[in-house]
C-alpha cells in the first residue's frame, strides 16, 4: 500500500514536464506524457483495487503514513493517505474516466497552439482531485481541494483571450472562495473539537462522544455542506458551473464527470458518520440537493447551447447524489456518482464531437439531421441520453432509481415527488438536445454542412468505451436480486457506522416488499418514457408545438430562458453594491488616508526644507550675522540665570 503516492506522483510528473519543456516536444510527444502519465496511475489503482479484493471485508482499510507534515504545539497533522472502498471507487473513476477524456482531448485540441500548457493544466487536474480522494485527514483534504479549484481557474479560462472565458474562470474561483471560506471554519471546528483532523480519530471519537443531534456536530456538518454547495455547484451556489462552458469542451467532461464537482459528494458521503449524528445537517443536504435537481432541470428545459444543456443537467443530477446521502443513502449517491461520471462524460465528449464536426458551432437551433454525418456519434450520444433519463437496463436507471427508492423508504414522500418530476423533466430536456440536434430537417449553414465530418479515431474510441460503460456500469448493482448488490457489499465497511447510528431512527425502517420495489422502478421507468414522448411529440411530430406553447406562457418562457434571472440578481444585490464599496473604500481609505498620508508626509518635509533652505543662503556675512544674533542670545540666558 504504500505505492499509493504513486497514484497523484504520475499525473503531477506529467504536468512538471509538459509545464516546463512542452513547448521543446512535439505534440505527439506531449499527448504521449500526459495520456502516459494517466494511464500508470490507473494501472497503479487497478493494483491496488485487485490487493483490497483479496482482503477480508472489514479489514479493508489502509492507512498509509508518509511523513509528519505539521508540528505545532498539540497541532499535528501526518501527510497520510486513507485507501478504503470508497477511496478506491473515486480513485478508479478519476484515473479511468480521466484518461479516456486525455485520449479523446489528443484529437480535440490538436490544432490549438496552447497544446502543452493544456495537458500540463489537465494533469495537475488529475493529480489535485486524486489528493483529495486519497487524503487521510481533513488538511490535505483540502490541500486536493484547493488544488482542483485552481485547475478549474485555469482550465475554464484557457482561452484567456476571450472576456467570456476569462471572466467565467474568475466567477468560478471567486464563488468558490465563499464555499471555500465554511470548509475552513469547518476544519477549524473540528481541530477544536477533537483535537486532531485524522478521519479514523474523528469517526471515532465522535461516536463514543456525542450523541445524535448534538449542536457542535451539526455546526460542523453545515459548515462542510457549505463548502460541498461551492465546490459541487448547488443551490445558491450553483452559478459558476454553466458559465465554465467557456472552457474546452474535454475540461467540461473532466469537471462535470470525474473531478471537481464530484468532490462534495465524496466528502459529505467519506463524512458519514459525522452526517448520521446530525439529523439536521441531513435534512439541508436532502432539502438543498431536491430543490437543487428539479431547479436545474427546470432551466435545462429551454436552453438552446449544448452545453449549457449539460451543465444544467450535472447540476441537477449532482442534486440527486446528494438527496441520496441526506436521507442515509450513502451508497445509492455514490453509485450514482459513478455511473454520471460515464454518461455525463460521454455526453460532453460528444457535445464536442458536434462542435467539433460543425467548426465550433454550439447552438442547437442551427443544428438537425446530424445522424446522418455524425453516426458514432449519434448511437454513443443516444446512449448518454438513456442512461440519464433511466431508461432499463443503462446505467442511470439503476443508481437514480435506487436514489428515488430510499428517499421513498425513508419517510421523504414530498423529496420523492418532487424528484419524480425531476426526472420526468431530466428525459424531456435530453431528448429534445437529441432530436434537436440529431433528427429532423438539417438547420445548418451551406457552408458548415459542407464541413460537417465524424470525429477522428482518438475522439470516437473513448466515445465507443463510455458507451459501454453506460450501459453495462450500472450492473454492479441489480436492485431486487440481492446477490447482485455487489456495489453496495462492496462499499459496506466504510458505512457500517452510519447505517448503525441511522438504524434507530424511525426513517429508516424495514425493507418493503419485492413487489412494492419493482412496481416503483416501473413507474420510474414510466415516467422518464413520458418525458421522452412529449419531447418526441413536440420536436418530431409537430415541430411547431414549442413555439406555440412559448408563446402561450411566454412569462414563464422568460423566466427558464433567463435562468430565472438569478445570475441578474447576484449582479444587482452581490456584486454591484460591492463594487461600489469597493470603489468608496477606493476613494476615501486609499486616496484620502493612506495616499493622504503619504503625500502629507511628504508636502510636510517639502515645507520644512522650504524653510531651511531660507538659511542656508551661501553668503558670508549671513552666517556672521547669524553667529553674532546666537552669542547676543547666550548672553541674554546667561545674565538672566
Amino acid at each position: 500500500m504504500d505505492s499509493a503516492w504513486l497514484i497523484p506522483a504520475f499525473p503531477f510528473a506529467g504536468f512538471l514536464i509538459n509545464g516546463l519543456w512542452g513547448r521543446r516536444l512535439s505534440k505527439k510527444r506531449v499527448g504521449t506524457v500526459a495520456c502516459g502519465a494517466m494511464a500508470l496511475a490507473f494501472l497503479t489503482a487497478l493494483r491496488l483495487f485487485w490487493l483490497l479484493l483479496q482482503q477480508a471485508p472489514d479489514r479493508r482499510i489502509w492507512e498509509p503514513v508518509y511523513y509528519t507534515w505539521i508540528a505545532v504545539g498539540e497541532f499535528s497533522v501526518r501527510a497520510s493517505f486513507l485507501l478504503d472502498p470508497l477511496s478506491m471507487v473515486m480513485v478508479l473513476v478519476v484515473t479511468g474516466v480521466g484518461l479516456l477524456i486525455h485520449i479523446y482531448s489528443t484529437g480535440y485540441m490538436h490544432d490549438d497552439p496552447g497544446y502543452a500548457r493544456y495537458f500540463a493544466y489537465l494533469n495537475l487536474f488529475a493529480c489535485a482531485m486524486l489528493l483529495l480522494v486519497l487524503a487521510g485527514n481533513l488538511l490535505v483534504l483540502f490541500v486536493g481541494w484547493e488544488g482542483v479549484g485552481l485547475c478549474s481557474y485555469l482550465l475554464i479560462g484557457f482561452w484567456y483571450e476571450k472576456r467570456s472565458a476569462s471572466d467565467a474562470g474568475k466567477k468560478a474561483f471567486i464563488v468558490n472562495r465563499i464555499g471555500d471560506f465554511g470548509f475552513l471554519l469547518a476544519i477549524f471546528l473540528t481541530f477544536w473539537t477533537f483535537g486532531t483532523l485524522q478521519f479514523s480519530e474523528i469517526f471515532q471519537a465522535a461516536v463514543q462522544r456525542f450523541q445524535p443531534g448534538d449542536m457542535v456536530l451539526t455546526g460542523i456538518t453545515l459548515l462542510l455542506f457549505v463548502g460541498a454547495v461551492g465546490k459541487s455547484a448547488q443551490l445558491p451556489l450553483y452559478v459558476w458551473l454553466p458559465d465554465a462552458m467557456e472552457g474546452p469542451t474535454p475540461v467540461s467532461a473532466l469537471i462535470h464527470a470525474a473531478t471537481m464537482v464530484t468532490a462534495g459528494v465524496y466528502m459529505v458521503a467519506r463524512c458519514s458518520v459525522l452526517y448520521a449524528l446530525a439529523p439536521l445537517s441531513m435534512g439541508v443536504v436532502a432539502a438543498v440537493g431536491c430543490a437543487t435537481a428539479v431547479f436545474a432541470a427546470t432551466i435545462g428545459l429551454v436552453q438552446n447551447d449544448i452545453k449549457r444543456v449539460l451543465a444544467y443537467s450535472t447540476v441537477s443530477q449532482l442534486g440527486y447524489m446528494f438527496l441520496g446521502c441526506g436521507v442515509g443513502a450513502y451508497v445509492a449517491g455514490i453509485f450514482h456518482l459513478m455511473t454520471h461520471a460515464f454518461f455525463k462524460a460521454l455526453l460532453f465528449l460528444g457535445a464536442g464531437s458536434v462542435i467539433h464536426a460543425l467548426g465550433g458551432e454550439q447552438d442547437i437551433r442551427r443544428m438537425g439531421g446530424l445522424r446522418r454525418w455524425l453516426p458514432v456519434t449519434f448511437w454513443t450520444f443516444l446512449a448518454g441520453s438513456l442512461a440519464i433519463a433511466g431508461i432499463f437496463p443503462f446505467a442511470g436507471f439503476f443508481s437514480k432509481d435506487e436514489i428515488l427508492f430510499e428517499t421513498l423508504m425513508t419517510g421523504h414522500g414530498l423529496l420523492y415527488t418532487l424528484a419524480l418530476g425531476g426526472a420526468a423533466l431530466t428525459a424531456f430536456y435530453m431528448f429534445r438536445l437529441v432530436f434537436r440536434t440529431f433528427f429532423g430537417e438539417s438547420r445548418m449553414d451551406p457552408e458548415t454542412a459542407h464541413h460537417v465530418h465524424e470525429a477522428p479515431g482518438a475522439m470516437a474510441v473513448p466515445l465507443t468505451i463510455l458507451a459501454v460503460l453506460s450501459l453495462v456500469g450500472g450492473w454492479v448493482q441489480v436492485p431486487i436480486l440481492e446477490d447482485g448488490k455487489r456495489f453496495a457489499r462492496f462499499l459496506s465497511p466504510v458505512f457500517e457506522s452510519a447505517r448503525g447510528i441511522l438504524a434507530g431512527t424511525s426513517e429508516h425502517g424495514t425493507h418493503p416488499s419485492l413487489w412494492v420495489e419493482g412496481a416503483l422502478m416501473g413507474l420510474s421507468v414510466m415516467v422518464a418514457l413520458a418525458g421522452i414522448g412529449v419531447a418526441y411529440r413536440w420536436y418530431v411530430a409537430d415541430p411547431q408545438r414549442p413555439e406555440k406553447v412559448a408563446a402561450r406562457f411566454s412569462r414563464a418562457y422568460r423566466w427558464l430562458l433567463h435562468k430565472y434571472y438569478v445570475d441578474e440578481l447576484y449582479q444587482a444585490v452581490v456584486v454591484e453594491p460591492l463594487k461600489r464599496l469597493a470603489e468608496t473604500v477606493h476613494e476615501w481609505v486609499d486616496r484620502a488616508v493612506i495616499d493622504g498620508a503619504v503625500d502629507g508626509a511628504g508636502a510636510l518635509f517639502r515645507r520644512a526644507g522650504a524653510v531651511l533652505r531660507r538659511i542656508q543662503t551661501g553668503l558670508v556675512q549671513h552666517y556672521a550675522l547669524s553667529v553674532l544674533a546666537g552669542v547676543c542670545l547666550l548672553i541674554l540666558a546667561a545674565l538672566a540665570v
